[in-house]
């Protein structure tokens, strides 16, 4: 099974209450060639994707160890993978347990809930810093974008990935807990028929 965030692993109940997500993202394979669904405009962007993903297919198998990892890391390596792609931490000094902040620091106690656990890093991406926004289709996705699963549909999300690879249509995801690379969405969705997923453009 993958992972399943959880309150020891970095995260917790917000400061507020956040209200209800967007919909999840369909999963319909996409008719034609979906290579030309979401194309990223680099060249505008705040945001070097290459770096995200560089960093991602580099740190995938052994952590690294300028971060300390959690019995859950997933949401941790994507954390990283951001800012190693130009996301700037926020917050630094502000309460942890506020969804708006987004901060590593040198223990949990000074590490924000959004850093680590899916649910928390669902908020401050989305709604608090519209750092992402989410995709109608799983198979929009292009490289660096985040996959977000709720696997018991009870509103919680549970895990996060990066794609790091789009070939002939298919999204390619790479995560920590397990340590996985490239694991195809057409075999995500196989393997987790009941969960619910969330998109993000990065």
């Amino acid at each position: 099974m993958d992972a399943t965030d959880s309150a020891e692993d970095g995260g917790g109940e917000p400061e507020e209450d956040e209200g209800s997500k967007d919909a999840a993202s369909g999963t319909a394979p996409l008719p034609g060639n979906s290579d030309d669904f979401g194309v990223k405009r680099m060249v505008r962007s705040r945001y070097n994707y290459g770096k995200m993903v560089s960093y991602a297919n580099k740190y995938w198998k052994h952590p690294n160890s300028a971060y300390r990892t959690y019995g859950t890391d997933c949401t941790n390596f994507i954390s990283q993978a951001m800012r190693a792609g130009g996301w700037v931490p926020h917050g630094a000094i502000a309460p942890r347990t506020n969804n708006r902040f987004w901060f590593y620091g040198s223990s949990t106690l000074i590490t924000s809930y959004t850093w680590a656990a899916a649910e928390n890093w669902y908020w401050f991406a989305k709604k608090h810093s519209q750092r992402t926004k989410i995709l109608d289709n799983v198979w929009k996705m292009a490289k660096a974008d985040v996959l977000q699963a709720d696997w018991g549909r009870d509103n919680t999300i549970d895990h996060t990935m990066i794609v790091t690879k789009k070939y002939r249509g298919t999204p390619y995801l790479t995560y920590h807990t397990s340590n996985t690379h490239d694991k195809s969405l057409k075999k995500l969705l196989s393997d987790h028929p009941r969960a619910w997923w969330y998109a993000h453009r990065t």
